[in-house]
């Protein structure tokens, strides 16, 4: 009896032993210290075909709940522009919001944390009080990627604000015809200069560590966040600038001027890349396996994952969601890994499966998918820091970030022409009388532009804070100096008031996107009778805020002084820091100035080459007293 029982004692411990390691192996991807291929290894072995699909869903928060992430296993959040928890939400409610939807992921049976992501395109853009930095083609007139990358590094701590961790951003398109309505979210028509300002991935992600394999995703910590390039590839190089349309370029063409700056990206560990809306020679960029697959992935040897644009696979077929069977099966063959849907997720998730169980998707591309999503999650902490807190909250809108924005400001704008014999600019700050004029003078959405609290952006001066360019001149003229701000004055009250000189600050409304696309470049009414009424009646300088070149030839030879401001943010003060002397032009145009639309596109190095301002000019000036 008691060798039985012997026995039976041993075989306990036999089987105890057993769980104990079984249970080990099975937790083996919670470990922080163990390889990252083992962990997504032993993670991928346990999931279930539900499970895996679910990673490669990304919804809007709008659609989401703690119960639909638990139920469905979804990968990743978004806000689109404009969705918030609540309008003008602090720091506080943000985190406290992503944390809910965050609980509902990891109480389900693996526990994997979704990812959240947001278009923080210049600073952390959809948020209330936060710094909005000069968008792309400000940047990329100050030609200093060290300073882009100060941004990127900004940036990243205001998205951690809000207890986000993951930024769709930078915008890596080589713009080639000023027609397109984002090209103010491109750096530049030529791609050296996109390539340079690709030094804000490392201001968002962190600096690579010494030997870092090429290709693979890295994030420095939790003061940083995941990355993403976009939008693969050509989104630039469309058709008379049209929004989605079609890039019509030889393999040459399109390798040379819009691929890249990926190659840089790939290189400095980017660790998402977005695909375009558009289409190369006719092919949706959202289907193209060639380019996805076999260039970026196997070429370039990108290791991260691939994302869809916003509802990008539905517009594979025309009309959009014609056939949406065959958007998943053509985009998911062609390597994309996970789908920004963002709302229609029980759709999709049926539609793969289904795909899948009956082999028209291999298991092998949901692995690839997979593994790829949960190597960013890894490398990332996210598995070690799945929630936020809010001692982060301190960086929104800080004034370091504040004076970093303003320094942008002072370095992107690009001054085209200061008077004849005599130069007009630097401005006198002491003056008995001087006049501020122009619909973009004293409005901060029209200085911050599109992607800006909304998605179109929206003038006025409700939208969040910041100083405009009028309160930024207030701040700098003498004390003893008269400032008048009339928005549209007529010519006959100007002569009769003796001023000294005038400010003129036009532009263009906000916009964003397709909504952005124009055939004319016309500056829009009132600036061209602002423009002519002031500039007819007194010294001006007109101050241009807009998101491209526009045609501005007409009025040119009224202008004494012609500075091209782009859209410089919230921080107005840097602006006023140029006019009134205090720094000095630096800034060249990272753009051509075209004469008329008529000879577009027109990019640098062209046959047909004759712009009004070239690509690269920018006059410069001597600080009155350098700082």
């Amino acid at each position: 009896m008691a060798k039985s029982t012997g026995w039976f004692l041993i075989g306990v411990i036999v089987v105890c032993c057993f769980i104990v390691v079984a249970n080990g192996e099975r937790i083996i991807y919670k470990d922080p210290k163990q390889p990252l291929n083992r962990r997504i290894k032993n993670l991928m072995e346990q999931m279930t075909l539900e499970e895996k699909i679910g990673q490669m869903v990304q919804i809007d928060r709008s659609a989401a709940s703690p119960q639909v992430m638990n139920k469905y296993f979804i990968g990743s959040l978004l806000s689109g522009g404009g969705s918030v928890p609540a309008p003008q939400a602090s720091p506080e409610t943000w985190v406290d919001m992503v944390n809910e939807f965050q609980k509902g992921s990891l109480s389900t049976r693996l526990g994997i944390p979704m990812i959240y992501g947001i278009d923080a395109v210049h600073g952390n853009n959809n948020i209330y009080n936060a710094t909005i930095f000069p968008h792309n083609i400000g940047l990329g007139a100050t030609r200093d990627p060290e300073l882009v990358k100060k941004i990127g590094a900004a940036t990243a701590l205001e998205v951690r604000a809000t207890g986000i961790p993951y930024a769709f951003a930078p915008c890596i398109a080589v713009c080639r015809d000023p027609r397109w309505g984002r090209c103010y979210e491109s750096y530049s028509e030529d791609p050296s200069v996109v390539r340079m300002m690709t030094q804000i991935i490392p201001g968002l992600q962190g600096d690579l560590p010494s030997n870092f394999r090429k290709g693979v995703p890295y994030v420095a910590g939790q003061e940083k966040v995941v990355g993403c390039a976009k939008h693969y590839v050509g989104d630039g190089g469309t058709t008379k600038g049209i929004n989605e349309n079609n890039t019509e370029a030889t393999r040459h063409k399109l390798l040379s001027i819009h691929m890249p700056a990926y190659y840089d990206s790939v290189i400095k560990g980017i660790s998402t890349v977005m695909i375009s809306y558009s289409s190369w020679n006719g092919i949706k960029m959202h289907a193209n396996h060639e380019l996805i697959t076999g260039f970026l992935k196997k070429t370039l040897r990108f290791r991260g994952f691939v994302i869809s644009d916003w509802q990008g696979i539905d517009r594979i077929t025309s009309p959009p969601h014609a056939n949406y069977t065959y958007s998943i099966l053509a985009s998911v063959n062609a390597g994309i890994d996970m789908v920004m849907l963002p709302y229609n997720y029980t759709e999709f998730i049926d539609g793969l499966t289904m795909l899948v169980k009956n082999k028209f998707v291999p298991m092998s591309r949901i692995d690839d998918a997979v593994q790829r999503i949960l190597r960013v999650k890894f490398t990332m902490g996210l598995f070690e820091h799945p929630l936020a807190d809010y001692s982060m909250a301190k960086y929104l809108g800080c004034e370091e970030h504040r004076e970093l924005a303003r320094e942008a400001v002072r370095k992107s704008l690009v001054l085209l022409k200061n008077g004849g014999d005599q130069p007009l600019l630097p401005l006198a700050k002491k003056a008995s009388k001087i006049l501020v004029a122009g619909t973009h003078a004293h409005d901060l959405g029209n200085q911050c532009g599109g992607w800006t609290i909304q998605w179109q952006g929206q003038s006025g001066n409700n939208l969040t804070s910041g100083t405009t360019i009028l309160s930024g001149v207030r701040n700098t003229v003498d004390p003893t100096t008269e400032v008048v701000f009339i928005e549209n004055p007529e010519s006959k009250y100007i002569k009769n008031n003796n001023f000294s000189y005038a400010i003129v600050v036009v532009g263009e409304p906000p916009y964003a996107e397709t909504n952005g696309d124009s055939l004319n470049l016309t500056l829009p009414a009132p600036g061209p009778s602002i423009i002519t009424n002031v500039c007819g009646s007194v010294k001006c300088v007109v101050v241009l805020v807009t998101g491209r070149p526009v045609v501005i030839e007409p009025y040119l030879a009224q202008i004494d002084a012609l500075v091209a401001a782009w859209l410089p943010g919230t921080e107005g003060q840097g602006v006023a820091d140029i006019l009134f002397g205090d720094y000095g032009f630096t800034g060249k145009l990272p753009r051509t100035w075209f004469k008329s639309v008529d000879q577009l596109p027109m990019n640098v190095g062209d046959p047909h080459y004759d712009p009004l301002f070239p690509f690269g000019f920018g006059l410069t000036t001597q600080p009155i007293s350098p700082k």
